[in-house]
């Protein structure tokens, strides 16, 4: 790892923190993601992670908020944009008909895209709605 890396690294670990202190567990390569959603059944919601400032005051918090309703994923996974690029491009390929985008948030259902939100739809948005978003998405498909 050159100083760059190790630097990076440093300064998103509080960002990767924060997601996997409420829960949700880091997929850092394309072997890891595979393996993942070829295995694992039932619901899943995928947080692709960033450093932008949306993801850090809009998309994180909104997603741990969501988690507080009744109906909620039973799994809970992220990579993260820009770092573990490999992780987060095979992750891409099962967003079906999805444009890259980081921050987003994508509901899985036994590996399938149900419900996904792009960074336009966190981007400008108050948390409270990308909240509603995302409950609304658990109580129509979970």
């Amino acid at each position: 790892m050159n100083a760059y890396e190790e630097y990076m690294r440093g300064i998103v670990q509080p960002m990767r923190d924060e997601l996997t202190q409420a829960g949700f567990q880091e997929l850092t390569d394309g072997e890891q993601v595979e393996k993942y959603v070829d295995q694992t059944k039932g619901s899943t919601l995928v947080v692709v992670n960033s450093v932008c400032g949306c993801a850090a005051g809009l998309a994180r918090p909104a997603v741990r908020e969501s988690l507080q309703n009744a109906k909620k994923p039973e799994n809970l996974v992220t990579v993260f944009a820009g770092q573990d690029k490999e992780a987060t491009e095979k992750m891409r390929e099962y967003f079906t008909d999805q444009p890259p985008s980081s921050p987003s948030v994508a509901l899985m259902q036994d590996g399938k895209l149900v419900h996904f939100i792009p960074r336009e739809q966190i981007e400008g948005y108050d948390v409270e709605e990308i909240v509603e978003n995302l409950t609304t998405a658990y109580n129509n498909h979970l």
